[in-house]
């Protein structure tokens, strides 16, 4: 097994040297595609297809590289790059160079392998497609996915037909049948319905399978010529149906080890028509298995449980097999190399032993020869004594060549005891034997000759008669028949030579020596006595043949007689044909084994042979065109059967009718030159020849007079012509005149058409203005209407921020009252006070003697008086605080309401309490002056009251136990009025020690009270002038606001009066 690695290269060789594929696994060369990285990856192959020729394939893997391999050719090309994996690729189109594949973006595209472009693009699919059938003309072409499949038109690629289906119930299958126009879908419900491709009506449905092996179908396959269906799916049965029939006829059980079945398709044989017989199952193991469903026997098998195969395709002709591996790669097997063993012959029955010659016996001189039916009667003389020789095989060598050799070292009476025994000749000996057994001479030489006359004139036309796809076997068969033609006139008028000549010619189409020399001594010998009644049928022969049946079956001939059948219909219609139209290939050559191994009435005997053996069809059979029916079709008919038959018949046949006695032995052609032959009514063919020359002469006369009349009449066509021409010429200056007519009345019209339009186009810009105009003016008004509201608001505000300016204004001077007024009673409190100190001061001096009396009266008044005076203090204090809660609260409920209503004008009352806070500063800086002031003042004070003190002392101390106790009374009172509230250290003690000391001056206490009026006077100042420039600046951005509404009011205007113009 060979093995190839495409790896980067884009072409190539596909083997290096000639495959010689091993009997037991059958490979001709294993494909693998990795790449050639540090890490090679394994790119794998998902689909392969084969074209119509069955000798190229393509492939396409999972990075979407598709390639071609030419399997005579030995060349593999790189023919596109699509980038993402093919799920469904078709290589059998009618463009022979162009293939469809199915891409994993839902898309179909056909690509030419020749120039590697794109040919088109199909789309509509919504899923993947993973089927793709093209009709046998290979112009229409079916794409399948889970749920629809559409027809396409591959000349247009279009779609001509989309199949919907309900959801529920899915698609397994649709595809074309075979030589035929009709389509056929399978559902996920088992039903299998028949459409017909033109009309798309359903022709018919197969009924559902038995319940008793009911399977759900998933995969199918259809034989060449589309009579039987198989299906399969997860099960080991399988189910055949007769399309024809459209019925169930068969179910194979397949072995127990198969569980399911993945894929199904029939092996094509060259010589059977299309009914194939062997069908290729591939099971879930990996193991395709292809089983004959006639015999439902195991033939053969490929791949293994350790080499799985995924996917398969055969080609057309049957030779190939190419398998997708499960590990990715592609193998290619060759089907003849699987089938040697089919075809080796069964052991043997009898065993012959020989005898030993005289000399001493060794135990390695005897031998065997294996035959096989009757036993072989005793020699009757030296001539017929069997030799102890045998044929050996060589197994290993290459028997392709094997047409071009001859040896004269075997036997044919070893070879008929070897056929009889066997039933067949090997398969790669069959070809060495023939040409033994017919004795060709290869005369090259002469040969040549009659191929250098070139194609003969009758065989001309020949493929208009015998229509052949393949050029090559086209071109062999002309070419023989015209050597056969140049070798005896007879054969140039033989009707029925390409019926005769074609099967030889399609087994040695490489080799057109042996061919003609095969097909020349066929003639000479197996065809004695046919043309003696030229150009009729060899009634002789039929004769021949009528006489044994009637001998060995009298009532199948009195069937023919009481029918009009006669010997042209039952028997010439095989022997002109050679059974190629009735049997297979294998059969044919295996009956053909026998013919050139036997006497030529061998081949007589065998149509006897085969009518007796199908008389049960043919007594069944009572119309005329059912029996040429059954006479050119192949029939189920077993040839190993008809060839005992024939033996048994050329034993048991008289002598008296026997063709044997009519007929001469073989006679083999002669070397050097071929011999003579007629043997047919020389006077007939001449007569005939001389016919056709004078038909040739007269053909010739009358041609030359069809040619002078076709001379005569090309003249006359000449001047018609020229005639024609002129006319022409001036038709297209008529037409032009009338076209410049038509073109100004249409010019004239579209004229007016303009004008009419360009009026309405005029109204409509009228309408367009006015309506613009009037939404200008709405606008503007609008415009002008939210200024006016704006301007209202704006006024209000000033005006409510007036009021409220006012109002706060008249409250501070409604305070600076109530303040003058406090100043003013407390300085007429300090008056009194300072009158009534005087006074006691000088009652005091002019009443000593009650001194004592009213030092406790003062004691108790100077005791009682700070409590009283704290109460006082504390109200007010209270009040004030209570006051300015409510302010507070006011305020709060203030800057709640502008901050509500003033809300776009937040920018300015951040900064106007910005402004506030900084006045709070300036005023808590001013208190903080203020206090340090009268910090000042009371230090001046205490000052004072300390010389006073030192005076009091001076006094005091002339007056001993009375000065103490009044200095200790002193000192607590004093000490427990700074302890009773924090709030009153200054004024309690001023009044205090002003009540101790009668002595201090009035105009100290008079200059206080002035300093904090002033004091007050000028922090009330202070606020009016802030008040002042705060109103300012609001005027001020009042007037700023207003600018801008005026001047946005007038760009608005002018913006519409610009659009207009």
């Amino acid at each position: 097994m060979q093995s190839i690695n495409l790896g980067k290269k884009e072409s190539g060789k596909i083997w290096h040297r000639k495959p010689s594929p091993a009997t037991r696994d059958g490979i001709i060369v294993n494909i693998i595609h990795n790449t050639s990285d540090y890490l090679p990856k394994v790119l794998r192959f998902l689909n392969v297809a084969f074209d119509s020729s069955g000798d190229s394939l393509i492939a396409g893997d999972h990075q979407g590289n598709i390639y071609v391999f030419d399997l005579c050719g030995n060349r593999f090309n790189l023919v596109q790059r699509t980038s993402q994996a093919c799920t469904a690729l078709a290589f059998n189109l009618h463009r022979k160079s162009e293939f469809l594949v199915a891409l994993a973006d839902y898309s179909v595209k056909c690509f030419d392998t020749v120039t590697k472009q794109l040919v088109s693009w199909m789309r509509g699919h919504e899923s993947s497609v993973f089927s793709i059938s093209v009709h046998a003309s290979g112009r229409y072409a079916i794409t399948t996915s889970s749920d629809t499949a559409q027809l396409w038109d591959l000349d247009t690629f279009r779609r001509k037909r989309k199949l919907n289906i309900l959801q529920s119930v899915g698609i397994q299958k649709v595809f074309f049948l075979p030589l035929s126009n009709t389509i056929l879908s399978c559902f996920k419900d088992n039903s299998i319905f028949a459409w017909e491709c033109d009309t798309l009506v359903c022709k018919y449905q197969l009924p559902a399978p038995p319940e008793s092996s009911s399977i759900l179908y998933k995969v199918f396959a259809v034989t060449g010529d589309g009579q039987i269906l198989a299906a399969g799916g997860k099960s080991n049965h399988l189910h055949l149906w007769c399309l024809e029939a459209k019925q169930l006829f068969r179910i194979i059980q397949m072995p127990t080890k198969v569980r399911a079945i993945r894929h199904l398709e029939f092996l094509p044989d060259s010589f059977d028509a299309g009914s194939n017989q062997v069908l290729g199952v591939l099971c879930q193991d990996g193991i395709m298995r292809f089983v004959n469903i006639q015999t439902c026997k195991l033939l053969f098998e490929i791949g293994s449980l350790d080499e799985g195969i995924s996917s398969s395709a055969i080609s057309p002709h049957g030779r190939y097999i190419a398998s997708i591996m499960e590990n990715g790669s592609l193998n290619i097997y060759s089907v003849q190399t699987l089938t040697k063993e089919i075809n080796k012959p069964p052991p043997p029955l009898v065993k012959v032993i020989e005898d030993l010659p005289k000399r001493k016996v060794n135990s390695g001189d005897f031998k065997m020869k294996v035959t096989s039916g009757r036993v072989q009667r005793p020699a009757k003389s030296r001539e017929n004594k069997i030799q102890a020789r045998i044929l050996k095989q060589d197994l290993t060598g290459n028997f392709e060549n094997k047409e071009s050799e001859f040896s004269d070292g075997l036997n044919k009476k070893r070879l008929q005891i070897l056929l009889k025994g066997y039933g067949e000749y090997p398969t790669k000996y069959r070809m060495f034997i023939w040409r033994s057994l017919l004795q060709l001479p290869e005369n090259h030489t002469a040969f040549s000759n009659l191929i250098d006359k070139g194609i003969h004139v009758a065989f001309l036309n020949l493929q208009k008669r015998y229509p052949i796809k393949s050029r090559k076997l086209f071109r062999v068969l002309q070419r023989t028949l015209s050597a056969l033609a140049h070798w005896s006139t007879i054969f140039s008028d033989t009707p029925y030579l390409p019926l005769l000549a074609f099967p030889f010619v399609k087994l040695f189409q490489n080799n057109q020596l042996i061919c003609f020399e095969v097909v020349a001594t066929l003639i000479i010998n197996w065809c004695q006595h046919w043309f003696e009644y030229f150009p009729n049928p060899p009634i002789n022969i039929l004769s021949m043949i009528e006489n044994v049946l009637a001998f060995h079956d009298k009532e199948l001939l009195q069937h023919f007689i009481n029918h009009d059948i006669t010997s042209q219909l039952y028997a010439w219609p095989l022997l002109e044909t050679v059974f190629s139209e009735v049997l297979t290939r294998e059969e044919w050559l295996k009956l053909f084994d026998n013919v050139f191994s036997n006497h030529p009435s061998f081949l007589l005997m065998t149509v006897v042979a085969y009518n007796i053996c199908s008389r049960a069809p043919l007594l069944n059979c009572n119309l005329k065109d059912d029996f040429e029916y059954f006479f050119h079709h192949r029939n189920n008919l077993d040839i190993s059967a008809v060839i005992r038959e024939v033996y048994r018949l050329m034993d048991t046949t008289p002598t008296d009718i026997h063709p044997d006695s009519m007929l001469d032995v073989f006679v083999a052609l002669t070397k050097g030159q071929y011999p003579v032959f007629n043997q047919y009514p020389k006077f007939i063919v001449d007569c005939q020849t001389q016919e056709r020359e004078r038909i040739r002469d007269d053909e010739l006369d009358y041609l030359r007079e069809r040619q002078a009349v076709e001379d005569m009449q090309a003249e006359v066509d000449q001047q018609k012509v020229e005639d024609e021409t002129w006319y022409q010429k001036q038709e297209p200056l008529r037409k032009a005149e009338e076209t410049r007519e038509m073109l100004l009345q249409e010019e004239e019209m579209m004229t007016q058409q303009r004008q009419k339009l360009a009026a309405v186009k005029r109204e409509l810009k009228v309408k367009e203005v006015h309506l613009q105009d009037a939404a200008r003016r709405c606008l503007l008004q609008l415009q002008q209407d939210q200024r006016e509201m704006e301007l209202r608001r704006l006024n209000d505000e000033i005006e409510r921020k007036v009021h409220m300016r006012d109002r706060e204004i008249a409250a501070t001077a409604k305070d600076l009252e109530m303040r003058h007024l406090e100043l003013e009673s407390q300085k007429r409190l300090y008056e009194k006070n300072l009158t009534r100190n005087q006074e006691a001061i000088a009652n005091e001096m002019r009443e000593d003697a009650d001194a004592y009396k009213r030092k406790v009266d003062l004691e108790e008044h100077m005791f009682h008086r700070p409590i009283g005076t704290d109460q006082t203090q504390n109200q007010k204090t209270q009040k004030l605080i209570e006051e300015n809660l409510a302010k507070a609260e006011q305020a709060c409920l203030n800057t709640d309401w502008r901050i509500q209503a003033l809300h776009k004008q937040k920018r300015a009352d951040l900064h106007r309490n910005e402004r506030y806070q900084e006045v709070a500063k300036l005023l808590r800086k001013n208190r903080k002056k203020e206090m340090e002031v009268l910090n000042a003042v009371m230090e001046g004070e205490a000052k004072k009251w300390e010389e006073a003190e030192e005076q009091a002392c001076h006094l005091k101390s002339e007056k001993k136990a009375a000065a103490l106790s009044d200095a200790s009374g002193t000192w607590f009172l004093e000490n427990e009025i700074h302890a009773q509230h924090p709030y009153h250290k200054v004024v309690p003690r001023c009044q205090d020690e002003w009540v101790a000391s009668s002595c201090l001056p009035r105009t100290s206490q008079l200059k206080d009270i002035s300093e904090m009026e002033s004091l007050t006077q000028l922090s009330l100042n202070q606020r009016k002038a802030r008040w002042d420039t705060m109103e300012w600046d609001l005027m001020e951005r009042v007037r700023n606001l207003r600018q801008r509404l005026a001047t946005q009011a007038r760009n608005r205007c002018q913006t519409p009066h610009l659009l207009a113009t």
